[in-house]
């Protein structure tokens, strides 16, 4: 009898514990924005409606120089998912899946389930993973294909709700041999709807938010907080907004709210005096829409009409993702549940909108390079902006300490807390970039690099210069490196020419700026 009751009573304070543990850990909203650059009015873009996310911003900590590890959307996602450059998980491309070189590597959401989180994604989060990778969340992952979209609305085709677009793309699926999913029949698919001339950059249509599929994720969010307020258990809540991302297809009210003319244009459009061809891309994402090459002329710049059209674009299309942002974050406070949520809102990298002549991302100017990054924890005594260099690597270990549960040891990242707690203005010198070149046959086809794959970019950004080398050799394996391996560089002065007008790689008066920007690299690619 005795026995019994010393079990209760353990039992008994085991539970307590458990439940006092649990308490003081906190939820987690993790919001990731595809393409977004840091146009946003809390960084300074007064041409931009964006009220919601300036409002987090003022409640919260700004980081104003976060930097991905990789502009384009695979590598940086799936470098900041996990914690480890993209030189660990081999991933630099659209093809390599995340488990396919490291299966046995960890994401944060993974790791929150291990720590007894309810961890649900949806929308776009996992892109260079497998099937959204099954391992990472107690609940299947919500694709597009899962929500519900606005009544009298179907999931769109190929991202658009144009009547027309459905009717071509519904006739393709139905008689394509392949999975219209897969790689290989997407790009079947796309290739006919383009020379249709049914790829347009935008769509201006008079729909309701849900009947695109940010719109609908939004409500399925909303459900979701209710469902996990009802019944009381840790979450680990992933959105990922698909907008900013081409095609610019917000609904109509929010190209409404811009006036074409009165947007400005890039007001660098050429290429940097003594840069490397190596540094430029053909703006080849922008080309795979019907519309792109009748408005460029024969050296790829698109002319002035259709540069407002895509400035008009993605600026409607950000104030899109700010008022779904905006709805989240209010009905979490309604609910209480921002009394225990800590709030992560970034960009997976940034976006060229014509600097350089460039669009898209793909290279490793600062444009591409930078994004918004903003925490909010009720622990947080946040209303700052903070100027280090950080890195997406840092989100890992950022929010698990603001969680509660132990970081994992093997991280490239930091912790960013000492900041936000006001311990630290700064934890880095400079973060790390990087982009490969002459990549002409991808990995996935023939199952490595081709022989001419043998150039990578690095780029060592720190409070006031930005030095890129230009690394030859089988990228594959850094293990070892010799300054001979640079064969072109870059460097960049912010204070005297904060738009990249000229490379000083080559002047005297900066070789020692590039020594030590050289050795930075050294100390983390190689060294570390």
């Amino acid at each position: 009898m005795i026995n019994r009751y010393i079990i209760l009573i353990l039992s008994l304070i085991f539970l307590s514990c458990n439940d006092e543990n649990k308490s003081q850990r906190k939820n987690v909203l993790f919001i990731v924005v595809d393409d977004l650059k840091p146009l946003l009015g809390s960084y300074g873009y007064n041409e931009i409606i964006s009220p919601n996310i300036d409002k987090l911003a003022s409640e919260g900590v700004l980081f104003s120089k976060a930097y991905a590890q990789q502009a384009i959307c695979t590598a940086s996602r799936m470098s900041f998912i996990t914690g480890k450059r993209p030189d660990y998980t081999k991933i630099w491309d659209l093809q390599t899946k995340l488990r396919d070189i490291r299966p046995d590597i960890k994401t944060i959401p993974q790791y929150f389930k291990e720590n007894g989180y309810e961890t649900v994604g949806m929308g776009k989060v996992m892109h260079g993973a497998k099937n959204n990778d099954p391992l990472s969340w107690t609940k299947p992952f919500i694709a597009n294909e899962n929500f519900e979209y606005a009544e009298g609305f179907k999931m769109p085709a190929n991202l658009y709700q144009s009547p027309e677009i459905h009717k071509k793309w519904d006739s393709l699926q139905a008689a394509l041999d392949a999975d219209p999913n897969a790689d290989r029949g997407w790009f079947a698919v796309n290739s006919v709807m383009r020379s249709a001339g049914l790829r347009p950059l935008t769509e201006n249509l008079d729909v309701p938010d849900d009947a695109y599929a940010d719109g609908a994720s939004t409500l399925k969010t909303i459900e979701l907080l209710n469902e996990f307020d009802r019944n009381n258990k840790n979450f680990f809540l992933t959105v990922g907004f698909q907008k900013p991302h081409l095609p610019f297809t917000p609904p109509k009210t929010y190209w409404d709210l811009y006036q074409r003319d009165d947007i400005k244009l890039a007001e660098f459009q050429s290429k940097s005096i003594g840069s490397p061809p190596e540094a430029y891309h053909q703006s080849g994402e922008l080309r795979n829409y019907h519309d792109t090459e009748p408005s460029m002329d024969e050296n790829g710049i698109v002319n002035e009409a259709k540069q407002r059209e895509l400035i008009h674009g993605y600026m409607a299309s950000v104030s899109f993702i700010d008022a779904q942002v905006g709805m989240i974050l209010d009905h979490l406070e309604s609910t209480g549940l921002d009394e225990n949520t800590v709030v992560v809102f970034f960009g997976d990298h940034g976006w060229h909108l014509g600097d350089h002549g460039l669009w898209n991302k793909h290279s490793n100017f600062e444009e591409a390079t930078r994004t918004p990054l903003i925490f909010k924890s009720p622990d947080i005594d946040g209303g700052f902006v903070n100027d280090s260099p950080v890195e997406l690597l840092d989100i890992f270990p950022t929010v698990c300490t603001l969680a509660g549960i132990p970081k994992p040891d093997d991280l490239d990242g930091i912790s960013l807390v000492p900041i936000l707690e006001k311990k630290s203005e700064y934890l880095r010198d400079f973060a790390i970039s990087q982009y490969p070149r002459r990549c002409n046959v991808m990995r996935s086809v023939i199952g490595r690099y081709p022989d001419d794959c043998t150039l990578m970019g690095y780029a060592v950004r720190n409070e006031k210069y930005r030095y890129i080398a230009w690394v030859s050799g089988d990228f594959e394996d850094r293990s070892d490196f010799d300054n001979d391996e640079i064969v072109m560089e870059e460097l960049y002065d912010y204070e005297i020419d904060p738009l990249e007008t000229k490379s000083y790689a080559s002047d005297a008066s900066y070789q020692k700026v590039k020594e030590g920007m050289i050795k930075d690299l050294r100390s983390v690619i190689w060294e570390n």
